[in-house]
């Protein structure tokens, strides 16, 4: 029998049919690219605009004040990249990737935007009372970015809504730097400490809400008021029957999770009377769900929160307040169609101008005193002024089959795989490629298993793998997808992902001059099957990427950026394999040579700080090693022999404990070879500690030669 590799008729002749599968053309085609074509691939115009763009370089541009933004002020993400990761001797910050990039000018834009559609949907409608919105820190607690929202929204007295006791705690800490009338929403459950705190606020003449999310909450907030001599103000959160269909709608309508019923809310108001706090009633709060898609279900549960709230005025409270929760959608996939959980069919203005109608028409219809509309939009807040910057450190290359591989000599073999091999020849022969792909599976399985029985050795299984892989990317029905692997962990950056299949635009912050020239899907450092992106914006299941190029630009490195993160993501990522979280810059937009200034650089978490958070002790450790090492030593010196390898894998392995957990891509591949020379035993620098412990005046670890 010929060998097939041998035949004189191209089996290419036929192809399996791929239609729908997109194979990008080679990097010789004729065909121009250029960064407008890479950012309709990626939609970057539309999940990007305002605040994304791609310019001449090839570059991911930020434009920090969003359209506002003049040509001068674009950043290029790239130039911060490279200035966060140079080494020190270079003029750079000598950070490790992942890196978060933060741009508190977006934040800024995203605050008088919002603050801005509503006045105006306030001022074409005449409505009679005004905006005054809250940040849900459950969002992103970060610090900097609480105390950035606090001063951007001061001169509008943007306030901040709580769930928690350390978020109540953080809040009015916040607050207490901003203006008197800010809100601060105190949502939750709540148990006597936490009421207190929010009655301690109003002390402290903070403007808190106690919210109730349940019915018994109140005897709590009558209780400790009196105890404290508090009078406080009182919202409630109702369950309305609005609700839309999608994942983050299972937090409203009759069966969410929190919030009063009709009959609650009527019981709450009776009691509040019965002991003459009535008048404490003011705010009225609701929630729809996060990801509102349409302006028609957002006019549709405004309308019935507005009757409500009517209803409590007609029912005697002093009401001036409805908190419309959040539920302000963003566009992660830019298709703008609202159809499902990545998009929503509006923009800022027409979100406002729906709330500010449905609002006012009810009111009128009651003749009920405008209300302040409040919200708590925090995903629309937060998401586009930070951005996820990780490397592809390896790509997973198509095996190219060797004459080797197709070394099938068909002595050994079964009659049955004598016989599958026949008829795969024979549907080469005729040019039938669906028959060949049925043979080729046919004969991998009947070899498989006789492998697993023992009468076939691996030589004579890897010539069967050889000969079917080869017949299957000669025919074209080879998979074309190849796996990046990245430096990251998605389960610490990006756990929506996999928690709820949240999807994120992600796309290469650079080379978008060039044409992609290969698809990928994304594979991080996790030892986990799950650690894997897969799925993309677009319903893709692959994303257009470069190859990676030793010899390319950025000295080779591949760069991508995960986009739209900024809420939520840094909050739920936790430490699966012990991966930390990653780098952080603030950056800020300067008139300049470079455009921008750093205002603020933290390495991401070490090994030492996720072992902390585990409940170890790394100085422990580090002294069990450093103790096993000399004695080490000691013995070798003994017997003549300096002890120096043992002596370098204790340096190495304590050095460690100051690294990100994280790959070290651009260095030595071999840290114990570089080590050679510099034979150290690390420690602790206890005189600047003290007894208890800890680290030297940096945070570090320091060694000395013995």
């Amino acid at each position: 029998m010929p060998a097939l590799a041998l035949l004189d008729t191209p089996v290419d002749a036929f192809s399996v049919d791929c239609s729908g599968v997109f194979i990008p053309p080679s990097p010789n085609s004729s065909v121009d690219w250029s960064p407008s074509l890479s950012s309709s691939l990626y939609r970057i115009d539309g999940w990007g605009a305002p605040y994304f763009t791609t310019n001449p370089s090839g570059n991911i541009s930020v434009r920090p004040h969003g359209s506002n933004t003049m040509p001068h002020q674009h950043i290029d993400l790239m130039k911060v990249v490279k200035k966060a990761t140079d080494p020190r001797s270079s003029g750079g910050l000598a950070l490790h990737l992942p890196l978060i990039v933060r741009f508190p000018d977006v934040l800024k834009n995203r605050l008088d935007s919002l603050q801005s559609a509503f006045e105006l949907a306030i001022r074409t409608q005449g409505y009679e009372s005004r905006y005054q919105g809250v940040y849900p820190v459950k969002c992103n607690q970060d610090r900097f970015i609480i105390e950035d929202i606090v001063e951007f929204g001061s001169s509008f007295r943007f306030g901040l809504e709580a769930g928690s006791k350390p978020e109540i705690l953080l809040a009015m800490s916040c607050l207490c730097k901003g203006d008197r009338d800010a809100f601060l929403v105190c949502n939750g459950f709540k148990d006597a400490e936490y009421v207190s705190l929010a009655l301690l606020g109003r002390k402290l003449e903070l403007n808190t809400v106690i919210v109730l999310e349940q019915e018994e909450e109140l005897d709590l907030v009558i209780d400790l008021s009196k105890k404290m001599n508090v009078r406080p103000v009182i919202g409630l959160r109702a369950k309305l029957r609005t609700k839309h269909s999608g994942h983050f709608g299972s937090t409203s309508g009759e069966k969410g999770k929190f919030g009063l019923t009709t009959v609650q809310i009527i019981r709450v108001v009776r009691k509040l009377r019965d002991v003459c706090m009535l008048d404490c009633l003011q705010l009225l709060h609701f929630h729809i769900g996060s990801q509102i898609p349409s302006t028609a279900l957002l006019s549709d549960g405004v309308s019935e929160a507005a009757q409500l709230y009517c209803e409590l005025v007609r029912l005697g409270a002093r009401m001036e307040v409805i908190d419309i929760g959040g539920g302000l959608g963003i566009d992660y996939d830019g298709s703008k169609s609202g159809e499902t959980d990545l998009s929503v069919a509006y923009s800022l203005e027409e979100y406002a101008a729906a709330v500010v109608a449905s609002v006012r028409f009810v009111c009128d219809q009651k003749s009920v005193k405008h209300p302040v509309i409040c919200s708590e939009s925090g995903r629309a807040i937060v998401s586009h002024h930070s951005v996820l910057i990780f490397e592809a450190v390896s790509a997973g290359k198509q095996h190219e089959t060797t004459p080797s591989d197709l070394q099938f000599l068909l002595e050994g073999y079964s009659e049955e795989a004598r016989g599958d091999y026949e008829s795969l020849y024979g549907a080469a022969m005729r040019g039938d490629g669906e028959s060949c792909l049925l043979y080729v599976d046919q004969l991998k399985q009947r070899c498989v298993e006789e492998f697993k029985e023992g009468s076939l050795s691996i030589e004579q299984l890897a010539g069967v793998d050889g000969l079917c892989e080869w017949v299957t990317k000669e025919i074209g029905a080879s998979d074309p997808v190849l796996t990046y692997n990245v430096n990251l962990s998605v389960f610490t950056s990006i756990p929506d992902f996999w928690g709820i299949d949240q999807l994120f635009p992600i796309v290469p912050i650079h080379r978008l001059d060039q044409r992609p020239v290969a698809r990928g899907i994304l594979s991080d450092l996790t030892c986990d099957s799950d650690g894997k992106i897969d799925k993309f914006i677009g319903g893709e299941s692959s994303l257009p990427l470069h190859e990676l190029d030793s010899n390319g630009c950025s000295g080779g490195r591949y760069y991508l950026g995960m986009f739209l993160g900024g809420a939520y993501e840094e909050a739920l990522g936790g430490v699966h394999n012990l991966f930390g979280g990653p780098s952080v810059v603030r950056v800020l937009q300067k008139d300049g040579p470079h455009g921008f200034a750093v205002t603020r650089a933290m390495m991401g978490q070490s090994s030492a700080d996720v072992l902390r958070a585990m409940q170890h002790e790394p100085e422990l450790m580090f002294q069990t090693l450093k103790h096993r090492a000399e004695e080490l030593s000691s013995v070798l010196k003994a017997g003549g022999d300096k002890g120096n390898d043992k002596l370098v894998v204790a340096s190495c392995l304590a050095r460690s404990f100051n690294n990100m957990p994280y790959l070290s891509v651009g260095t030595s591949t071999n840290a114990l070879t570089a080590a050679i020379n510099n034979i150290a035993i690390y420690y602790r620098d206890e005189a600047a500690v003290g007894d208890g412990g800890g680290c030297g005046k940096n945070g570090e670890w320091f060694y000395s030669v013995d």
